[in-house]
């Protein structure tokens, strides 16, 4: 089978004049970071400016930073200081949740010229083109990511549906930079995702802090009916949902995967575990129990045997035993995850969890990180292997070699029926049906159908 017709060109955002100011973004964190720096991409793109390649010097400089945990506090202060040494001339932007949460640190750094926290985002790019004194147009308000440049080197559009946060749990300092929960409208996503797929997205990830909670502030919406509009009233092939919480795993919403969704609704759930002790779960004021995060396990591979399944733990919460850290291993291995993120848990000012009196060793914290990555390898490894033989869509990414993603979220790299990874032609963008036929380290490696 060859390769499925190539989609129309994406607007290029490197068509723009060689004396336009370039930008380069750079992304930490989540898919809500990205779909917010791909947001900024575009809007610099619609107002004259044109995005970086590879190797050119930027005029602008952005950070969209992550603050989760104290590791990437520290990530961005040495991506700023990176930035300043690799390019003395440009104006060195830092925004994101950083920039929210800590606004007058980073200002206080010696590589920063300007900060703009989460609020500020959709004002940047008039912020930065006032900052450089420039004449340039204005960006659209409801202006969207496309094209390979404003995608920021990735086949994929992250959408943001909602945004904020009303749970509040113990550890987290999301709420505190990403405010209360808030829908986009279903009519505003149904516009734009149909604007992406007639500029040549052919895959887009919907993003959000609570994307279950979405449509709670608009009248007769939720995520079920919004993803049913989505597929019945777009011509996108392929919607992913980022991140869910067992208790919004219901059979209604299940059943957008198995009817409007089938073949295009990826079948991959990422649901975060955090812990599989139900005395910690409570401490941390997470809304399930362990049990409770199986069974929705269960309800999603009883619908959808095919699905993959990812997930996130946290190790070594305060008043965490080693009793809690066993059971938190025999979750995961009952779930048999296709992918996990472990982070040891790290203090962040501001949340309650960082006044609790009962912090576990650092070290003990490693310790039990790396036993459930040890356990997340295994299964990650078993996941992969049984699919071997099946055959599976993949987005590809780029050529030479040619990688992509499964709708199962897996990572692929194309080889021909002689074993060798000849392509034919750019596959950039391109979407192909592959059997896949071995399993090389993590990556597997898939042929042609």
């Amino acid at each position: 089978m060859t390769p499925e017709n190539p989609p129309p060109a994406l607007n290029s955002a490197q068509d723009m004049p060689v004396d336009a100011p370039r930008v380069l973004i750079e992304t930490h964190g989540c898919k809500l970071n990205m779909a917010d720096s791909q947001r900024m991409a575009r809007e610099f793109v619609s107002a004259g400016y044109a995005i970086a390649r590879d190797g050119e010097t930027p005029d602008v400089f952005v950070l969209d930073s992550c603050t989760v945990t104290h590791v990437a506090d520290r990530k961005a202060r040495q991506a700023l200081s990176r930035a300043r040494r690799t390019f003395p001339g440009a104006l060195i932007v830092a925004t994101g949740c950083l920039a929210q949460r800590d606004a007058g640190g980073v200002d206080a750094l010696d590589a920063v010229d300007l900060v703009v926290t989460n609020e500020g985002k959709r004002e940047l790019t008039r912020t930065v083109t006032a900052r450089l004194d420039i004449s340039l147009a204005p960006p659209a308000d409801e202006a969207l990511p496309a094209g390979p440049g404003a995608l920021l080197g990735r086949s994929r559009v992250s959408l943001k549906i909602q945004e904020g946060c009303d749970q509040v749990c113990a550890f987290c300092i999301v709420p505190s930079v990403r405010g209360r929960e808030r829908s986009v409208p279903a009519e505003t996503l149904v516009r734009q995702v149909a604007r992406l797929a007639d500029e040549g997205a052919r895959e887009v990830v919907l993003t959000g802090t609570q994307l279950g909670s979405y449509g709670f502030d608009l009248p007769g919406a939720s995520l079920a009916a919004m993803l049913r509009r989505l597929l019945n009233e777009t011509g996108i092939e392929r919607l992913r949902v980022s991140s869910l919480q067992p208790g919004e795993m219901t059979k209604e919403l299940l059943r957008v995967w198995s009817e409007e969704g089938e073949g295009r609704l990826c079948p991959h759930f990422h649901m975060a575990l955090q812990s599989g002790s139900d005395a910690v779960l409570v401490r941390m004021r997470r809304r399930y129990t362990a049990h409770d995060f199986a069974a929705a396990a269960d309800g999603v591979r009883s619908a959808l045997p095919e699905a993959a399944i990812t997930g996130d733990v946290i190790a070594g919460f305060p008043g965490e035993t080693e009793d809690d850290h066993r059971s938190t291993l025999d979750v995961i291995e009952r779930v048999g995850f296709a992918d996990l993120h472990v982070f040891p848990y790290s203090e962040r000012p501001g949340t309650s969890a960082a006044h609790f009196d009962d912090h576990v060793d650092p070290a003990v914290r490693s310790r039990r990180a790396a036993e459930i990555r040890g356990l997340a390898e295994r299964l990650s490894e078993n996941f992969r292997r049984k699919v071997i033989g099946t055959v599976r869509p993949v987005l590809w990414e780029s050529d030479a070699p040619a990688t992509g993603l499964t709708d199962t979220y897996l990572r692929v790299w194309r080889v021909s029926s002689d074993g060798t990874d000849g392509i034919p032609g750019s596959l950039e963008n391109v979407f192909e049906q592959v059997r896949l036929i071995r399993l090389d380290g993590d990556v597997l490696a898939g042929e042609p159908v």
